[in-house]
């Protein structure tokens, strides 16, 4: 494969997208060419980054200068700096997993790539999921992640109902299972964490104890644990929504937020719920509590 990349800084990347294509770009990919990350977007946005760098690969037989000619012609006025490179083949949308190892959080509980597994030394009773995130959001090296991770591993949810809200690749949802879960609702807004969700529970064989749905069809009925690994916007928007998807007496547990914006999360589900002192990790935070019999 070819591949191209330039920066454009904080120009619309739209109109070097469409020429990129035009120009026979198998794929295009938009990155953060300074410092500035953005997390997961709410729905209906499409935040970028103050300083942006493309990256397009195109068949390894396309001509560089053919290329420059053609994107000059599509392009009106000065070309950003293009560097060019022949890259090996390989499944690019895969690559990122060469570096996924087993993981442990908490005591007993494993994350592993599939086909991979960790010392058997250490323990005998040991919990393993095995996860093939796909395309989906979820393997357990973010911190939010391996927050409810730990608390899954540290809980005990043998024979409750669990809600993942936010499910991504299913992790938690699995992971509840395989810790003695009776049932899980994993639900998102993307069909692509539904498809690895399916996927993940198939091979963990727990897949006739969850269903992957989307929000707009999920049940109504609330669970024994709901968690949310989303954002600090949403979580604060969702609070009574999500209150009412747990059981008096039953867990919450919320992340995918900044430690700076806990305390005002929290603050949003003290009408429902007795809040436990926030866990930090690299700065991101989890939140848990205790759903009142008797909202005050």
């Amino acid at each position: 494969m070819l591949q191209l990349t330039f920066t454009v800084g904080p120009a619309d990347p739209a109109p070097f997208e469409e020429a990129l294509l035009a120009c026979g770009a198998v794929s295009i990919t938009l990155e953060d060419a300074a410092d500035n990350p953005v997390l997961e977007p709410a729905p209906g946005t499409t935040p970028l980054w103050p300083n942006v760098r493309i990256k397009a690969l195109f068949e390894a037989a396309a001509d560089p200068d053919v290329l420059t000619f053609l994107l000059e012609q599509q392009l009106p006025g000065r070309l950003p700096s293009l560097a060019f490179a022949t890259l090996a083949d390989r499944i690019w949308e895969r690559e990122w997993l060469k570096d996924f190892r087993p993981m442990r959080f908490g005591k007993r509980l494993w994350i592993c790539p599939g086909g991979q597994r960790p010392d058997d030394a250490w323990s005998t009773d040991r919990c393993l999921v095995e996860l093939d995130p796909g395309l989906a959001f979820g393997t357990g090296t973010h911190p939010t992640t391996a927050l409810c991770l730990e608390w899954l591993d540290g809980a005990d949810v043998r024979d409750k109902t669990v809600i993942d809200y936010g499910c991504g690749s299913g992790v938690l949802a699995i992971a509840a299972l395989k810790l003695g879960a009776a049932s899980a609702i994993a639900v998102d807004i993307d069909a692509q964490a539904i498809t690895a969700t399916v996927d993940n529970a198939q091979r963990n064989h727990v897949a006739q104890h969850i269903r992957a749905t989307t929000v707009d069809a999920m049940p109504a009925a609330p669970a024994d644990i709901l968690l949310a690994n989303i954002l600090a916007e949403p979580l604060e928007a969702l609070a009574a929504s999500l209150s009412a998807l747990v059981v008096p007496g039953g867990q919450l547990v919320l992340s995918g937020l900044l430690a700076e914006q806990a305390q005002r999360v929290a603050v949003r589900y003290l009408p429902w719920f007795d809040m436990a002192p926030m866990a930090i990790s690299d700065g991101w935070a989890r939140l848990n509590g205790v759903r009142r019999t008797d909202r005050r």
